[in-house]
C-alpha cells in the first residue's frame, strides 16, 4: 500500500472515524460458504472455466501469511507500536491487516485468522493448498535479535502446528535468519521434518543474499534439496525501507549459481534498483529479474512468484512482460500473498477493464467473487488476464507446481 494511501486513512482513523477502516480491508457482504447458494449461475460457470485445465493436486498458493498476536500460547508476536496510536503510520497498517484478516476478537485472534483463512480455501476445494509462512526476525549484524526493527515474529513452530491441525491445506514454510547464531542447526532441523520451502524477506530482516558468509547455509539448503522464496523489489507492507537495496535480484546471483532452488516472489515489480552488471545504473527493479530469469544457466533452479502483481501501483510491465512471453510461464509459481487480496483498496478490477486485461462481463464475475471470496478472487484475476495487444493469457502450467520445487506426481517439467 503506498505512502499517500495510508497516510490519508491514518487521518481518518486518527480523527476517531476508525470504522472507515472496515470498507478498506475486511468489508465483505457474505461469508464463504455462502457463495455455493447465493452467487449468480452466470459467474459460477465462470469460475468453472477458472479451474479448467488444472491438475488440483498440483495448484499450490505458493505466498500465505500466518497472522497472529501470540494468543493461547502461539508464540505469535507484533512489534507492540504497531499496536499504538503513538506510531499513526504503523497503527494504521495494523488496524487495516486485522480487518482484512477477518479478526475482530483480540484475545481469539491467531485462531479466528486460521479459522477464515481455512474456510476462504476450502469452500472451494479446487483451490489446493496453502504454503503458510514462518516469519524470522530481524537480526543484527553482530547475530543478536533486533526487536525494534521486527513488525513481527512467526515461528517456525506454529506453522508446523497448523500443519498438523489442517493436513490438507496447510504446507509449511519455515524462516530462518541465514545470519543467526544457531542457523544451520535450526535449518536442519526443520529440514528433518520435512520442510521445503524457506520465506526471506531481506529488506525487512536485514538479509544480503550476495554475502559470502551464507555459503555454509546455502550448502544445508542444497543438501536437503530446499528451496528460498525470498521477496524481491521495494517493501511496503512492512517495516524495510531502509534496507530496500537488499532486495535486489542481483544479489541472489550466489545461491542460484551455487545451484539453490530460489523462488523471486512478485517478480520485483516495484522500485528501483542498481544493475551492477551495467555501470551501477538505476533501473525498475523488475528489469533485473528479468535479465537473470532469461539467462539459460537458470533455467533448472530460478523461479518466479506472482503475488501481488495485481495490486494497482504494480500493474503494467511486469505483468505486460510475462504475458508477452508464454515460454516462460512453467516457471512461473501462483501465490495469494493473503491477507493482501482481502484489502479491498489494492485492487481495482476497474483498472483491469481500462488497461485491456478483462472485459466487462468478467470484472462483473470478479467483482461477485470477491464478495464472497477474496483468495479465490485473486486466482481468477490472474487466470483471466490477457496482454491488451495480443490476448496471450497465463498458461495453466504457470498455476501447476514445477517438479524441481513440488512433490506433486504430475508436475509440470
Amino acid at each position: 500500500m503506498n505512502k499517500q494511501i495510508l497516510f490519508c486513512i491514518s487521518l481518518i482513523i486518527l480523527s476517531s472515524c476508525s470504522a472507515i477502516v472496515t470498507p478498506i480491508g475486511g468489508s465483505f457482504d457474505y461469508e464463504p460458504e455462502q457463495m455455493n447458494k447465493k452467487m449468480s449461475a452466470e459467474t459460477k460457470s465462470f469460475l468453472d472455466d477458472i479451474f479448467k485445465g488444472i491438475d488440483n493436486d498440483c495448484l499450490e498458493d505458493f505466498h500465505v501469511h500466518a497472522v497472529g498476536l501470540g494468543t493461547h500460547g502461539t508464540n505469535n508476536w507484533v512489534n507492540p507500536e504497531m499496536q499504538s496510536m503513538a506510531h499513526p503510520y504503523k497503527y494504521l497498517q495494523y488496524k487495516v491487516y486485522m480487518s482484512a484478516s477477518g479478526i475482530d476478537d483480540i484475545d481469539n485472534a491467531d485462531q479466528q485468522y486460521m479459522d477464515r483463512l481455512t474456510r476462504l480455501a476450502s469452500v472451494d476445494p479446487r483451490y489446493g493448498k496453502l504454503h503458510l509462512f514462518a516469519f524470522d526476525h530481524h537480526y543484527n549484524v553482530d547475530g543478536t535479535i533486533n526487536k525494534d526493527k521486527s513488525s513481527f515474529y512467526i515461528p517456525n513452530e506454529y506453522v508446523f502446528a497448523m500443519k498438523d491441525k489442517y493436513p490438507d491445506q496447510i504446507i509449511p514454510v519455515i524462516s530462518v535468519h541465514p545470519e543467526r547464531p544457531d542457523a544451520l542447526t535450526e535449518l536442519e532441523k526443520w529440514a528433518k521434518k520435512g520442510a521445503k520451502h524457506i520465506k526471506w524477506l531481506p529488506n525487512a530482516m536485514r538479509i544480503d543474499p550476495s554475502s559470502e558468509k551464507l555459503i555454509p547455509f546455502y550448502n544445508m539448503v542444497k543438501k536437503y534439496n530446499m528451496v528460498i522464496l525470498t521477496h524481491t523489489g521495494h517493501e511496503k507492507a512492512v517495516e524495510g525501507e531502509e534496507f530496500q537495496k537488499l532486495a535486489n535480484p542481483l544479489l541472489l546471483k550466489r545461491p542460484l549459481d551455487m545451484g539453490v532452488n530460489v523462488i523471486m516472489a512478485h517478480l520485483a515489480s516495484l522500485g528501483e534498483c542498481t544493475d551492477f552488471t551495467d555501470n551501477n545504473k538505476e533501473v525498475f527493479c523488475f528489469e533485473l529479474f528479468w535479465k537473470l530469469f532469461k539467462e539459460k544457466k537458470y533455467e533448472k533452479n530460478l523461479f518466479g512468484e506472482i503475488s501481488g502483481v495485481t495490486i494497482h501501483t504494480r500493474v503494467g510491465k511486469a505483468i505486460d512482460t510475462l504475458l508477452a512471453h508464454p515460454e516462460y510461464h512453467h516457471r512461473i509459481v501462483n501465490g495469494s500473498d493473503y491477507p493482501l487480496p482481502a484489502i479491498n483498496i489494492l485492487y481495482r478490477t476497474g483498472q483491469f477493464e481500462d488497461m485491456g486485461y478483462i472485459t466487462k462481463k468478467e470484472r462483473k464475475h470478479l467483482n461477485e467473487i470477491y464478495e464472497y471470496n477474496p483468495l479465490l478472487f485473486d486466482l481468477a484475476l490472474k487466470r483471466s488476464l490477457k496482454h491488451p495487444k495480443t490476448g496471450q493469457k497465463f498458461k495453466d502450467s504457470a498455476f501447476l507446481t514445477p517438479k524441481e520445487i513440488g512433490t506433486c506426481k504430475s508436475s509440470k517439467n
